[in-house]
């Protein structure tokens, strides 16, 4: 089943005191991005971000699941109302996550 936009758009409302945040479109769902980083995909209604040390130290007990059959796990967020939660989680797991390499222009 894949996401409704209406989903995606309440979380990336959720997420507006972690910075500028998009979407886009992947492969019938979409991957969230958070001032030009991607931090995680929306999976069949679910937000899944990436998996760093940060997410791990602040929210050990978190559940760990793959968004995709074949997918690495990514920390299965499901509190999404508890914004301080999320903002937090979500900045501290961009801190980690490497800048986009620049993309090779076409020749």
């Amino acid at each position: 089943m894949a996401s409704k936009v209406e989903f995606v758009k309440y979380v990336a409302d959720q997420l507006s005191e972690a910075g500028t945040v998009t979407y886009r479109k992947m492969f019938g769902e979409y991957g969230m991005y958070l001032d030009g980083k991607i931090f995680a995909l929306i999976c069949n209604d679910q937000l899944y971000i990436k998996t760093t040390e940060a997410g791990k130290r602040l929210m050990p007990e978190l559940e760990m699941a793959p968004p995709y059959q074949g997918a690495k796990n990514y920390f299965l967020f499901e509190e999404i109302d508890n914004i301080k939660l999320l903002n937090e989680f979500v900045r501290a797991t961009w801190e980690e996550l490497p800048m986009p390499k620049p993309k090779k222009p076409f020749n």
